[in-house]
């Protein structure tokens, strides 16, 4: 068989983040908001090993970033009851679900943790992707809810008061989803979680938004009362743009989609073993935060044991170079390479 021409990554860092299918990103405005809210920088080097450690580590972002959404969420909420601005009680929505969408990822989390049964031979990993399912549906429904709010006040509209404090509340809502999508994205990244990645790209969003209620705020000091539920569209709309590029993030996971740098660094890992002449297959997916795989390589004419000591050193190599690898069975054919 006719050895194959890989690209070698050598040892230098690669950009494969959950999003770093550059072919499969949002085009256009999509592409330039997805760039500036989701950071596409992760290292191989960087993804945490030990599968009980990054699962221990996802939780502890949950826990932490719940009670400061939930904390920011509270303060926000005391604001509109007496403020009555409509830009406000979107952005106060936006932050309350994202608080929510913890919740399912959480229970997620502890589920992928279970042993695998009878009926889940390969476990339960997978229902984190289903948890990002669910995320994606909550910022859509956000949106939508915030752009109802915002027409409903056009068509009726009301007098906003204590408008220092609802800029104030603006200000709040930016740090505190800005904080928690800074570490969701990082952990998610970390752990290879795309669900974690989504949650951390639904706190950014709304961490922006909550700076357009304060260019609401202030429009409406400057005699603009409808800059507040005009702010509130422009919200929505921004929302739906991040959504294209979280939906394909998270579509793809379903889909057993892989970013193409990953099995390039499985290639050349496997190319590090010294009896493999070449690399005639390498498959990966995502099940959870966690990959899975197998790979066809070709080998010289060995003993059974040999090669089955061939086939632990090339597990190990990849488990090396990438190290979200939890299992990965490599097949063997034998015979020289022809190629030359």
């Amino acid at each position: 068989m006719t050895k194959r021409s890989h690209r070698n990554p050598g040892h230098t860092h690669h950009d494969h983040g959950l999003d770093n299918d550059h072919d499969a990103h949002p085009r256009g405005i999509a592409g330039v908001l997805h760039h500036i809210f989701v950071p596409h920088s992760h290292d191989a080097a960087d993804a945490i090993d030990d599968a009980l450690e990054a699962h221990t580590e996802g939780v502890r972002a949950l826990k932490i970033s719940l009670v400061i959404m939930l904390a920011t969420t509270l303060a926000q909420a005391v604001i509109v009851a007496f403020s009555g601005s409509v830009a406000l009680l979107a952005d106060t929505i936006h932050n309350f679900s994202d608080a929510l969408t913890a919740v399912p990822l959480w229970v997620a989390f502890v589920l992928s943790r279970r042993a695998p049964t009878r009926r889940y031979t390969y476990g339960f990993a997978r229902a984190e992707d289903l948890a990002g399912l669910f995320i994606v549906l909550m910022i859509a429904l956000s949106a939508a809810v915030a752009a109802w709010q915002a027409v409903e006040r056009i068509l009726d509209p009301r007098p906003i008061s204590h408008l220092g404090w609802v800029i104030a509340a603006g200000c709040i809502g930016f740090l505190g989803n800005e904080i928690v999508a800074v570490y969701r994205i990082r952990v998610g990244r970390r752990i290879g979680s795309a669900a974690l990645v989504a949650d951390g790209v639904h706190a950014r969003t709304d961490g922006f938004t909550s700076l357009a209620v304060v260019l609401g705020g202030i429009g409406v000091l400057l005699g603009f009362p409808l800059a507040d539920p005009i702010v509130g569209l422009l919200i929505s709309a921004m929302i739906v743009v991040l959504l294209i590029g979280t939906i394909r993030s998270v579509g793809r996971r379903l889909m057993d989609g892989i970013e193409p740098e990953l099995v390039d660094w499985a290639e050349h890992a496997l190319q590090h073993v010294p009896e493999i002449v070449s690399v005639d297959r390498v498959r990966l997916r995502w099940v959870g935060h966690r990959l899975h795989g197998d790979a066809v390589v070709r080998v010289p004419d060995v003993t059974l044991a040999e090669a089955d000591r061939i086939a632990a050193a090339a597990a190990a190599s990849v488990r090396r170079h990438l190290p979200n690898v939890d299992d990965l069975l490599v097949r063997m054919t034998t015979g020289e390479d022809r190629s030359s």
